[in-house]
């Protein structure tokens, strides 16, 4: 919702830049006209261990920031009409992380459940796929994997 009184765009952003608790506390405030009766909500968080059970030490996140911008922005405005949503929208942090740091807040705002429960799987695996974002776990004994 282009006029929503949300102050951060879409997109990707420093993690000392932005701090998604607060994002998402506002976004709660929101009036939207009584337009919003749906809301879902993902935050991603940094696991303890990789997928294949090697313990984490911590998470690098890199973009290319021009494209990864222009990614969410567009797959935002894709979900909301496809699903016709109020509002859909991806706050991605980048940097290095601690375990159980938040990384991502990814919301879709509808008028009704059945909108928001189609449009949030779509959002986060659309997410996970198309932005320019490269993830490094590096784990406790000193290596590290760039995950796919």
């Amino acid at each position: 919702m282009e006029s929503s009184g949300i102050k951060y765009k879409v997109g990707v952003y420093d993690k000392e830049d932005i701090d998604l608790t607060v994002l998402l506390q506002q976004f709660l405030e929101e009036k939207f006209n009584g337009e919003v009766g749906a809301l879902a909500i993902f935050i991603g968080k940094v696991k303890s261990f990789s997928r294949e059970g090697v313990e984490v030490s911590y998470l690098e996140i890199e973009t290319y920031r021009e494209h990864a911008n222009k990614t969410l922005e567009k797959i935002c405005s894709e979900v909301r009409e496809k699903h016709g949503l109020v509002y859909a929208g991806i706050w991605h942090l980048i940097g290095r992380f601690k375990i159980g740091e938040p990384l991502v807040l990814v919301i879709a705002a509808g008028r009704s459940r059945e909108e928001v429960f189609k449009a949030l799987p779509e959002l986060v695996e659309r997410y996970k796929k198309e932005p320019a974002l490269f993830k490094k776990e590096v784990y406790i004994d000193g290596s590290y994997r760039w995950l796919e």
